[in-house]
């Protein structure tokens, strides 16, 4: 299966109406469960609605809840049974049908899930995922033309939908229309000349075709949108078919040093310095092949050949040997290590080789007198081995690489929150900072994010970790949900015992903050604030949680269906209060008052400052926060996106380039985004 066919399939952040409950502990840990969904905490999220579905088994929305929780965690069997829980209870819920769906696809139940498409449409017929996803189990089960009437479907509702012209490509080149195919592509790029996952597909057609001229031009684009090792390996082969021998070296060079153990770049890249002569560099691919993939065949095979024509016999016999070992069963590998075994002055075993090949021969000719009678299963294996065999003397071949994933991965995501429009592409500034004891363990952190008032309060032996700041939070595992729990209770004992309740509240907020009950955390944040009023990390969680709260109302179970299921509107703020805002902006700039050289509130103050539009005051704040921490890669980030969006595209690409040399990787696509 191609791999936009596998990309379909992206986590969904969906949202319902939430009914009037009676209890108001069940109203509560719907909204923690949804708060912790929305922020991907998905094993914390089912603990919630396991609760909610014990106290009031006859709620649909639980049921939803968990589906979506489930199939975030793969457990599509789990997700599948719960939304046809959730259905039974309330066919009407038509989130239920969506996560049903899309869990019957991963389990390859395409008629089942077309059962679900075909009934949620007739609710929601103006949604594209939906007809896409329909289109999609439709091609699965090979009714192209079904496949090609819902796409026809989507491109009237929505002609720009890039998505249906990419499906289309791709169903017609399987009909083995590549004319057709590539009028889909070609239209895609009419629409959007930055969609870098058309220039990749163009090229691998065009590698079929032949037309190195054009496959150079594509992957020239897509490597400038999105550089991948995939894209130089193939533009190398289109390059070399071209005359241009020294371009394909640099693409391969290029292809190694994006990813070092890539063994396909080392393949290729040790064919071509065969091509050239450079024959002990060669050898040094095929070796480096054969660590990554030892039993690499066509690399055995060509390390073998250049060890003979550079005289390293002994090497070149242990290659051989491993072959025939493989394959004992072919003449030709035989006979070649025995002109080894004779040049090495080794009669006795090179006559061993030459009347092996001799008998193999004989029993070849024998097998091929003819004979009625059906070939053994031994036969055929023969056969196989055999042909695989003798296409070592294609060896020299070069092997594009295959599609990399798509980059439409984020089209299919309905997570656009803390995005702003720019034109017609959406652009995300980088989260706030929060305190936290936890950050994403694969965060390769460029600075070491400290201030002393910090190791001031962990020196207190009120909190149960060491706090770190960081703009990476990460989902907890059962064994940190288990303890931040206990921890509550703990914190909640230890009231009265001492001088330190504010830092002891501020504790148990932290602990309510990462098991996603924003509104508990907020509540001991600001009974800490009473208590002490000087405690500014109070003010700055108190913040943080403030706009996580607000987020996930504006995103989550509060949303109505229509405010779900929009796009991203032009004006982010719109979905909250600007009460909302202006009591984070507050609280930040109390911490501010307090703390002014904590440089995170200044780069907060300025993700609410650039959410609110207000960009030039934005501006100032992440110049605040760089002046307090010049290595801030976020706030460079920030700035450079704000700048852009005042129009002042020179001053933002210098600020996203700072950002990628400190790390932030992604902030080189949109450099060249907004270079033209």
């Amino acid at each position: 299966m191609s791999k936009i066919r596998r990309i379909l399939l992206l986590p969904l952040l969906l949202c319902l109406s939430l009914q009037m409950r009676a209890q108001v502990n069940t109203d509560h840990m719907m909204r923690v469960g949804v708060n912790a969904l929305y922020f991907n905490d998905y094993v914390l999220a089912i603990k919630y609605f396991n609760q909610v579905i014990s106290a009031k088994p006859y709620l649909a929305e639980p049921y939803s809840y968990r589906a979506q929780a489930k199939y975030n965690l793969g457990d599509f069997v789990g997700a599948e049974k719960d939304a046809a829980a959730a259905i039974e209870l309330n066919p009407f819920i038509t989130v239920s049908y969506e996560i049903r769906g899309l869990s019957r696809i991963r389990q390859k139940k395409y008629y089942e899930a077309i059962e679900d498409y075909e009934r949620v449409l007739k609710m929601r017929p103006d949604v594209l995922d939906l007809w896409r996803n329909y289109a999609f189990c439709s091609w699965e089960i090979k009714d192209y033309d079904k496949t090609i009437a819902l796409i026809d479907t989507l491109r009237a509702k929505a002609p720009d939908y890039t998505y249906a012209l990419h499906m289309r490509s791709e169903v017609l080149l399987e009909r083995g229309d590549t004319v057709g195919a590539m009028a889909a592509l070609d239209t895609v790029l009419t629409i959007d000349k930055y969609d870098y996952w058309a220039y990749m597909s163009r090229s691998i057609i065009n590698i079929g075709l032949r037309k190195f001229d054009e496959v150079e031009s594509d992957l020239t684009h897509a490597i400038r949108l999105n550089p991948q090792s995939g894209h130089y390996i193939n533009r190398s082969i289109a390059r070399e078919e071209l005359g241009n021998l020294r371009g394909a070296m640099d693409d391969l060079d290029m292809a190694v040093q994006l990813d070092s153990d890539n063994a396909l770049a080392r393949m290729n890249r040790g064919l071509l310095r065969e091509k050239v002569g450079d024959y002990n560099r060669a050898i040094e691919d095929y070796s480096f092949v054969l660590e990554c993939v030892p039993d690499h065949i066509r690399a055995r095979y060509a390390r073998a050949m250049l060890l003979t024509q550079t005289g390293d016999w002994e090497m070149a016999v242990k290659d051989l040997t491993k072959l025939i070992n493989e394959f004992p069963d072919f003449a030709d590998l035989h006979n070649m290590r025995a002109k080894l075994y004779r040049n090495m002055g080794r009669d006795d075993l090179a006559l061993a080789d030459e009347i092996a090949a001799i008998n193999l021969n004989v029993l070849a000719m024998h097998a091929n007198t003819g004979s009625d009678d059906e070939p053994s299963q031994e036969v055929i294996e023969k056969i196989k081995r055999k042909k695989e065999v003798q296409n070592l003397n294609n060896y020299k071949k070069k092997e594009k690489a295959e599609n990399p994933e798509s980059a439409y991965a984020q089209e299919f995501s309905s997570d656009h929150r803390g995005q702003i429009q720019y034109k017609d592409v959406y652009v995300e500034l980088r989260p706030l900072y929060a305190m936290s004891y936890y950050k994403k363990r694969n965060d390769v952190n460029r600075v070491v994010h400290y201030h002393r008032e910090l190791e001031m309060v962990q020196r207190t032996s009120k909190l149960p970790l060491p706090l770190v700041i960081t703009a990476s939070e990460h989902a907890l595992d059962e064994e940190q949900i288990a303890f931040h729990f206990k921890d509550i209770e703990k914190q909640t004992a230890r009231f009265g015992e001492s001088g330190d309740e504010a830092i002891l509240l501020f504790a148990r907020g932290l602990d309510f903050y990462l098991v996603q009950d924003l509104e508990a955390a907020i509540d001991d944040f600001t009974q800490a604030i009473v208590a002490d009023g000087s405690l500014w990390m109070s003010y700055y969680c108190r913040a943080v949680a403030r706009y996580k709260q607000m987020e996930s109302a504006r995103n989550g179970g509060n949303a109505s269906e229509e405010v779900k299921n929009a796009s991203m509107p032009e004006d982010f703020m719109m979905d909250a209060s600007i009460n909302d805002y202006q009591l984070i902006l507050s609280d930040l700039n109390k911490v501010i008052d307090l703390a002014p050289d904590f440089a995170y509130s200044y780069y907060n103050r300025g993700n609410i400052l650039a959410w609110l539009k207000d960009y030039r005051a934005a501006i100032v704040s992440y110049n605040e926060a760089i002046a307090i921490e010049p290595n801030l890669a976020e706030a460079y980030y920030n700035r450079g996106l704000t700048y852009i969006f005042l129009g002042e595209n020179a001053r933002g690409i210098a600020d996203l380039s700072k950002a990628g040399e400190l790390g932030l990787y992604s902030a080189y696509n949109l450099i060249k985004r907004f270079a033209e």
